[in-house]
């Protein structure tokens, strides 16, 4: 603990240098002192350092980032009452670090952006409580109360709120990325946003790994030069890795962003991922195959209905909007209805909003979700967290099953479900990279293009622009930093000249005054920035209907329907069908025959396998090839109880799957070591699998 540190936190771990009534609502909320992320975090926060809290799920990283900004307005209100003299109390706590003390009366000066609705809108709710508690202490001690307002503005926001909200802005926003960009690029809240001295991202590595990162980048860059004065930026994460990669991204590039060693300018406070865990492989009582039969699958969700029995509220994770409704209504069959409920993202908010209000209050015995309720929501009292299948990455099940025991000093619980003889493999390799501590590394897509055509648009809509300066804001944000001005160009150029149709040249956004370097918005620039932006693909399924009497027969991807060809055949719940039409939103189909397919489709909602998790799958083959050849069955067996802490039901029936494919193929598939399998179908046509563990971002590549 450095000197500053110190200062902030009293020898027996009493708060210093924050607001009495702050103070005393922590001691009082939280009698066992701050937490390691509080500890280390305050500090940096309070001199205004752009600040990384990596820290364990349930550790208290929130608190960490939103204490000292709601110390800032009591420091301010009391300042100007003048209670403690012409000095008055530092507005950062013990530091001194003097910030704006502007009316908080007068628009928006903290926004946390969080990745999902569902955790903005908890984030929201459980913001009023200590609010109103804090508020509390200060009339007690007899302290000024500054009003404090708290809204949420996300997709789910109705208008009568965003009407309200521009009225009576609040002092603290919670948002999502994509609601941030409409923000600053309506003409009337950009004026609400000009105050912001604060920005809190939280679960930054949910949008790290993917374009939402890059276009959250910009974003931050357009704000700051909105702002008369940079907000600070503080980041929160539960796993990641390369750190440093994730710190970058938060602050930007560029000199003043950089120290003289090339790092990025920003306070890293790392507390470590790792924390106490209880886990285990549950399997059916049959041995599973190549796909889990129904019999299988009743035994699952048999095992774990007598797991929600025994606790409170359970969390079951399932990879698929699909899977999430077929479970839930099949687990209530067993514990009784409106004990259990699905949540993803397909559902409306006024139901999503509802399961979750009854999760928070205890009153669902077992939730079956999606991955959108995997990040940081404070979803009430759960007590056990069941994976149904593999979470296919490393950090996702960690991030899972901290939805368990999540507070200080918890300890989380979680049991996955193989489905399928690859399944348990995989699950096995998941187990010994957690056990091991490895997390699944970051790699953020470099200055992806539509992202930056978005963003020109949106920023030339808000205001004028010079060619150059609208070039520098750009290479500020991490993902564009690289970014060659001749590419930078030739998308301005397009967004000026737009694309030749066959009615015409469309999409001309921008005016480009080539003499002056100056850029403007079209009329209707910025109706096309609000109503297309953001990097969540909006993609529609197709309905697939089978000739004569147009059954449904189910659903493809959009991608899928439009790509495919009349006379194609494809496999969909295990039949053949041919293509016979592709309509708007319907693909017409006749059954082939059991024709083999034509063309592969393999394309699903389901996410891949990360590259940390398939080199975990390729090490376990390898090892087990290695005991298997050295002492057979029973000493490879031997060696995964001893070595991998699973049963011996899981080691007998990974060591038998493993050692069948070894003694028919001769070798396993590794990462070193790819198998190409040709064999021919039952209508004679020739067959041919690459098992390739490599990872989805491989393997697509391969397709």
């Amino acid at each position: 603990m450095d000197a500053t540190t110190e200062s902030m936190i009293g020898p027996g771990g009493e708060l210093e240098g924050f607001h009495p009534a702050v103070q005393a609502w922590f001691e009082t909320r939280f009698p066992q002192g701050p937490s390691l992320p509080q500890e280390h975090g305050w500090p940096a926060i309070a001199r205004g350092l752009d600040t990384l809290i990596a820290a364990p799920t349930g550790s208290g990283k929130t608190l960490s980032a939103f204490l000292v900004c709601i110390d800032r307005f009591y420091q301010a209100a009391t300042e100007r009452q003048g209670r403690h003299g012409e000095a008055g109390l530092p507005l950062f706590g013990a530091s001194g670090a003097a910030a704006p003390a502007e009316d908080p009366g007068q628009g928006v000066q903290v926004v946390y952006v969080s990745p999902l609705k569902a955790l903005a809108a908890d984030i929201q709710h459980n913001l009023q409580e200590p609010l109103e508690q804090i508020a509390e202490a200060a009339r007690r001690g007899g302290y000024p109360v500054p009003e404090l307002r708290v809204a949420l503005r996300s997709g789910d926001t109705p208008a009568s709120a965003r009407a309200a909200m521009l009225k009576h802005p609040p002092q603290i926003l919670v948002t999502t990325p994509e609601s941030l960009f409409l923000l600053l690029t309506a003409e009337r809240s950009r004026a609400l946003m000009r105050s912001v001295h604060t920005v809190i991202i939280d679960e930054i590595h949910a949008v790290a790994r993917d374009k939402r990162g890059s276009h959250l980048a910009l974003t931050l860059e357009r704000l700051d030069e909105l702002c008369a004065r940079r907000p600070m930026r503080i980041g929160l994460s539960a796993t990641q890795r390369p750190i440093e990669t994730l710190a970058r991204l938060l602050v930007g590039s560029g000199k003043e962003r950089s120290q003289a060693d090339g790092r990025p300018r920003c306070e890293i406070i790392d507390v470590g991922h790792r924390r106490h865990l209880d886990l285990a492989i549950e399997l059916p009582a049959q041995d599973l195959e190549a796909v889990a039969s129904g019999e299988q699958m009743g035994d699952i969700l048999d095992r774990i209905a007598r797991h929600v029995e025994k606790y409170q509220t359970t969390l079951v994770f399932v990879n698929t909007r699909r899977m999430a409704e077929r479970l839930a209504h099949e687990l209530a069959e067993r514990l009784g209805e409106g004990a259990v409920a699905a949540h993803h993202g397909s559902l409306s908010k006024d139901r999503r909003h509802r399961v979750e209000t009854q999760l928070r209050a205890g009153e669902l015995r077992a939730l079956v979700a999606t991955a959108s309720l995997e990040l940081g929501i404070d979803v009430g009292p759960v007590e056990l967290v069941c994976q149904i299948g593999s979470p296919r990455a490393l950090s996702t099940f960690l991030q899972r099953v901290g939805r368990s025991g999540h507070s200080r000093g918890g300890t989380p619980r979680g049991r996955i479900y193989p489905t399928t003889r690859d399944e348990l493999v995989e699950c096995v390799a998941l187990l010994r990279g957690v056990r091991a501590g490895h997390l699944d590394a970051i790699s953020p897509p470099r200055a992806p293009l539509d992202i930056l055509a978005q963003q020109i648009v949106a920023a030339c809509a808000a205001e004028e622009w010079k060619e150059d300066d609208l070039f520098d804001l750009v290479v500020r944000a991490t993902p564009f930093a690289e970014l060659r001005r001749e590419d930078f160009f030739e998308v301005v150029s397009m967004l000026a000249d737009g694309i030749q149709t066959g009615r015409g040249r469309r999409a001309a956004y921008l005016h480009r005054d080539r003499v002056g370097g100056i850029l403007r918005g079209r009329r209707g620039a910025r109706l096309a920035a609000l109503t297309s932006g953001g990097a969540i693909p909006d993609v529609a399924d197709y309905r697939v209907l089978a000739a004569p009497d147009d059954a449904l027969v189910g659903t493809v991807s959009e991608d899928f329907a439009v790509e495919s060809m009349q006379g194609d055949v494809f496999l969909l719940g295990s039949t053949s069908w041919q293509v016979l039409k592709v309509e708007s939103g319907v693909m017409r189909v006749a059954d082939a025959g059991g024709a083999p397919p034509t063309i592969p489709f393999w394309q699903g909602e389901a996410p891949a396998r990360s590259a940390e998790l398939s080199q975990e799958v390729s090490s376990l083959r390898e090892d087990l090839r290695r005991e298997i050849e050295a002492g057979g069955r029973a000493g490879a067996q031997a060696w995964l109880i001893a070595d991998e802490e699973v049963d011996a039901v899981v080691a007998q029936q990974v060591v038998a799957y493993l050692d069948t494919a070894l003694t028919a193929l001769g070798a396993l598939p590794t990462s070193d070591a790819l198998i190409f399998e040709r064999f021919f179908d039952e209508a004679g046509g020739m067959q041919l699998v690459v098992h390739s563990p490599l990872g989805g971002r491989v393997n697509r590549a391969l397709c």
